[in-house]
């Protein structure tokens, strides 16, 4: 009898204790549930806002421009790809597997280009190498040529383009071919050298086949940056989707168009995350070698391990020696003239417009991601697994050009406005109520948050997946609420992720091209905004400085991706 009533008891405790497990896990999508609406809201609303189709709008598009910016978005997309491919792939496996003086510099260094964007890099290499640029320029004076006598090609040409993106974009290919590279197993790359196989034969039939997912993945997110790029295309001249749609809506104020190019290339978006999320769950499969004893690095003898050298310090210095050291040429040149002051009220203006905009997203996004990751967590007997792949759409806005995502924003911003301003007016009998979003800073971090909610979640994601369950379960089991468990025990732990995340936003923001074009405030230019319309107008000298000071907190990123590389092989 007391055996049965204690069964009774137990029964009636797990059955509550399922019960509240289940509101818990209900309180989580409820919490959650809202903040993913609203940050997926710009680009659903986007797709519903073209549907259904405006044929003739498509006939006129198709009629006049969309074929030749639709060839010259996949030219540059996959010629980008390729150049990235053939370079991130060569020197991560040249560094990977080979020994040559300064092997282990050049393992860090080659990921430095990262923090140069392709606009800055971009003017920087049309000045140097353009006709009445320095290199030209010195190649008439030591050898007596006129214009005519010589062949040089065109750096502000498609081709140009390509290149520069090129070395931008090659470290995405790289880190992930040199992450591959490391963790195969020697056992298998031994047994092929003892059949024979030369070191090229086992980089084309051992090595890439089990980087292929890696490599893939990394040159798919290169073609996604060189398609969704701006700046750099906008400065070269070569009309594109993502360019073509800043053209329509803040210069030609073809509203339709936009809107409607802008579904289009969320579209594609999608197609290319779909795709790079297989290959990435591919990556997987070939990775379970990695658990192996690694291949021992093979020493260069004699010329090879000079010429190793040598390819490695061409890259880093057309990479990012050459294009830095121009930009601290320039600045020392402005700083040299009387009328010039690095400390002037403009140049504190646009620092501090950058500032502001950077740190208020960078805040806002770690502590939104903070909370959607913690909510996002299951409890000790949750078997609702369904509603956590919900939150991977807020991602995706990162995927997304910042055209596409600002065109989303002011779609469902504008007709909130117009609701606002008709009740002020017909009810409150204000005669010229202004807009409380359009052309604020709300609608501008609003956007930001959208484009780069990726970045700050998966960073405190990381982090807070590393925490173990035991310890949540055990300070709800002592009547811990959940803030308490939040701010007592999460919060400390996720720490380092949370800076990690907020600082990778903050240099986000900081060179962000068409989202601060489109939404800022009227008269609120940004370094980035600064030294992209200097450099259009031709002033090159006065753009060094910004966008060295661009470079400069992109380096910050850089240096703690190379920290965790540097603990990871350890």
């Amino acid at each position: 009898m007391q055996l049965s009533q204690d069964m009774d008891m137990q029964s009636d405790l797990n059955t509550d204790k399922l019960n509240w497990q289940n509101y818990i896990s209900w309180d989580r999508r409820l919490l959650a549930l809202p903040l993913l609406i609203v940050i997926i809201l710009p680009i659903v609303n986007l797709l519903i806002s073209v549907i259904p189709l405006d044929i003739p709008l498509w006939e006129r598009i198709w009629g006049t421009f969309l074929p030749d910016v639709l060839w010259n978005t996949l030219r540059l997309s996959l010629s980008v790809g390729l150049g990235t491919f053939v370079i991130g792939t060569f020197f991560a496996w040249l560094i990977s597997t080979y020994d040559f003086p300064g092997r282990r510099w050049f393992e860090h260094l080659l990921l430095l280009p990262l923090a140069i964007p392709g606009f800055i890099m971009g003017f920087v290499f049309v000045t140097i190498f353009e006709y009445a640029g320095p290199v030209q320029t010195s190649m008439r004076n030591w050898f007596g040529w006129e214009r005519g006598d010589y062949w040089f090609p065109d750096i502000a040409s498609p081709t140009g383009l390509i290149i520069v993106l090129t070395f931008v974009l090659y470290p995405y290919v790289y880190i992930l071919a040199r992450t591959a590279f490391r963790e195969q197993a020697s056992t298998t790359l031994e047994a092929a050298q003892s059949l024979g196989y030369s070191s090229w034969k086992r980089l084309l039939h051992v090595s890439l086949p089990m980087a292929r997912p890696h490599i893939a993945a990394g040159v798919l997110l290169v073609i996604m940056e060189a398609m969704t790029d701006y700046g750099t295309v906008s400065y070269f001249g070569y009309p594109t989707l993502s360019e073509r749609i800043v053209v329509l809506w803040n210069t030609s104020f073809d509203m339709s168009a936009a809107t409607q190019l802008a579904a289009l290339m969320v579209v594609i978006a999608v197609i290319l995350i779909a795709l790079e999320r297989h290959l990435r769950g591919q990556a997987r499969y070939y990775q379970q070698g990695g658990h192996g004893r690694r291949m021992r690095l093979k020493p260069l003898s004699g010329g090879q391990r000079w010429l190793a050298t040598g390819a490695c310090t061409t890259l880093f210095g057309l990479a990012f020696m050459l294009p830095v050291s121009q930009l601290v040429i320039w600045v020392w040149k402005e700083l040299q003239d009387p009328t010039v002051n690095l400390l002037s009220e403009s140049m504190l203006t646009y620092g501090r417009n950058s500032l502001i905009l950077a740190t208020s997203a960078a805040v806002v996004i770690v502590l939104l991601s903070l909370l959607v990751a913690y909510n996002n967590r299951r409890g000790v007997s949750d078997k609702h697994h369904r509603f956590q792949w919900l939150t991977r759409f807020m991602t995706i806005g990162y995927a997304m050009p910042g055209a596409v995502i600002a065109a989303g924003v002011l779609i469902i911003v504008n007709p909130v406005d117009g609701a606002v301003t008709d009740f002020a007016a017909e009810y409150l009998g204000w005669v010229h109520p202004g807009y409380i979003l359009t052309g604020t800073i709300i609608a501008l971090s609003y956007a930001y948050v959208v484009r780069f909610m990726a970045v700050g979640f998966n960073s405190v994601e990381a982090s807070m997946e590393k925490i173990r369950p035991n310890m949540e379960r055990a300070a709800r089991t002592m009547g811990a609420s959940g803030w308490r468990i939040l701010t007592e025990i999460h919060f400390p732990l996720v720490r380092m992720g949370m800076v990690a995340g907020a600082i990778l936003v903050f240099v986000d923001v900081m060179k962000e091209l068409p989202i601060t074009l489109l939404l800022r405030p009227f008269g609120m230019d940004t370094l980035a905004l600064r030294t992209y319309f200097l450099s259009v107008e031709g002033w090159h000298e006065s753009a060094a400085i910004p966008a060295l000071i661009i470079v400069m907190v992109g380096l910050i990123p850089v240096f703690f991706l190379m920290r965790v590389g540097q603990e990871s092989a350890n």
